[in-house]
């Protein structure tokens, strides 16, 4: 027994304690997470929000009235709160857009959301190409939660405009706001209508990865009914109220309480499940690992080509100024350069294509 248990110590190296280190490390670094919501005026965006974070982060907010309504433009609010829970501590920052879907003409209402999501990116490669990176801040949006309306009876024109500019840029997660105005049945037919629109305009929202073989039961119980779920159908409330001797988050009726946190009448459990506890850290991983790389391949090829255009020009420049053409040191090492631009280019041709069939072999699974 004595020479076994001599045995397993001379054996026991000690990197099995690595994930207790990044977990130290992260906890003691924290968590940033960034949270942009899509929707016309009224819908409770701000409700499902402080619903969500048991925050409040909404208190002087002002609703406008008719006539400011009337030519209302899209602009962008940015909110941060602190949150810790058991010691982990998260930056959430919430993107609000108010003056969505409120004027009379929304054609460019994408625009702004679009344009911030851009400039994110756009820092974040600055800021990853400069000297100091020790301190970078990730501000990059990780999610958009969009929010249908519940009269509506499927995708209207200005949602598909919407979803089309940003799906290639963000994970959009759809939710049906108010859903305790609709029934049962009529929940279930705008989730499959909404459905059908995005297969149809070939939109792709936040897809739910696979669960691993190795999982509990219990686990995979879960994942299945998170991704039946969506779109998800939610009632929002931040008025805590009495029913069966027990406190809830709740909508008070004539006719009795609206429970949100109950899954009979909302499925705000399981978005805040989905969203909090078990795929907030992929919600990241796909930004990073698709969205921005898509974007960050784009501007090293448009910087490639530029630095290939001016070189050109400088080349043409000297070659005109002299008569007798020499090939000195400096042209050899401007071929080169130009050489090794172009492997670039054709490397990140080559990249591209890879993502886009990587993304229609991932439709044709979906499609199936």
């Amino acid at each position: 027994m004595t020479m076994e248990r001599d045995r397993g110590e001379r054996d026991y190296i000690g990197f099995a304690t690595l994930p207790e280190q990044v977990h130290r490390k992260s906890v003691k670094r924290g968590f940033d997470f960034t949270l942009m919501v899509v929707g016309e005026s009224g819908l409770g965006k701000s409700t499902l929000i402080n619903s969500l974070f048991l925050g409040d982060l909404y208190k002087n907010r002002k609703i406008p009235d008719v006539q400011d309504r009337i030519e209302k433009t899209t602009t962008i609010e940015k909110k941060t709160m602190e949150i810790e829970e058991r010691g982990v501590k998260l930056r959430l920052t919430i993107v609000d857009t108010p003056g969505f879907g409120d004027a009379i003409n929304c054609e460019d209402s994408w625009r702004v959301c679009s344009a911030y999501i851009d400039e994110q990116f756009r820092q974040y490669f600055t800021d990853e190409s400069g000297l100091n990176r020790r301190h970078m801040q990730d501000n990059r949006v990780h999610c958009c939660l969009y929010f249908v309306p519940p009269w509506a009876h499927s995708l209207r024109q200005v949602d598909l405009e919407m979803m089309k500019r940003l799906h290639r840029k963000v994970n959009i997660v759809v939710v049906i706001a108010k859903a305790d105005s609709l029934t049962a049945i009529e929940i279930k037919r705008l989730k499959a209508r909404i459905l059908n629109d995005l297969e149809e305009h070939q939109i792709q929202v936040y897809q739910f990865p696979e669960c691993d073989s190795d999982e509990d039961e219990d686990f995979k119980q879960q994942d299945r009914e998170l991704k039946e779920a969506a779109p998800f159908a939610v009632v929002a409330s931040d008025i805590v109220l009495e029913m069966g001797g027990k406190r809830v988050r709740g909508r008070q009726y004539p006719w009795g309480i609206v429970d949100v946190e109950n899954p009979r009448h909302s499925d705000f459990t399981k978005l805040r499940t989905m969203l909090i506890s078990t795929h907030m850290q992929d919600l990241k991983d796909v930004t990073q690992d698709v969205h921005y790389e898509n974007f960050r391949a784009q501007c090293i090829s448009q910087i490639s080509q530029h630095a290939m255009r001016e070189r050109g020009k400088l080349k043409r420049d000297s070659m005109g100024n002299n008569n007798d053409v020499v090939i000195t040191d400096t042209d050899r090492l401007l071929l080169q350069k130009d050489e090794e631009i172009r492997r670039m280019q054709d490397m990140l041709t080559q990249m591209q294509q890879k993502l886009k069939a990587s993304d229609k072999k991932h439709d044709s699974i979906i499609d199936v």
